[in-house]
């Protein structure tokens, strides 16, 4: 398998002898499977953010306590991300 940086170039994946992209924006129907991957990623967001909040609140270094912070808010942006992309009218059943 192949993938290019974080450079702004797409990444690709070799299978076999095809390259397949990948996808830049969410399906029009997600299956159940979808589904239940979304909602692990979201939970698993979820908690790192929480944890973060609970660390940084464990701290007395204010460069830390901003580093922790702004994990923390990394990950809260990446659940309201998932969040907005999750809408049950595009669920198959």
């Amino acid at each position: 398998m192949q993938q290019q940086g974080f450079q702004g170039q797409s990444q690709q994946a070799q299978m076999g002898t095809q390259t397949v992209g990948m996808m830049t924006n969410p399906p029009e129907v997600i299956t159940d499977k979808d589904h239940a991957y979304l909602k692990d990623a979201m939970s698993w967001e979820l908690l790192a953010a929480k944890k973060c909040n609970e660390y940084a609140g464990m701290c007395q270094d204010q460069e830390v306590i901003n580093l922790i912070t702004n994990v923390g808010k990394m990950h809260q942006q990446h659940y309201l991300r998932l969040l907005g992309e999750v809408d049950s009218s595009k669920a198959l059943y």
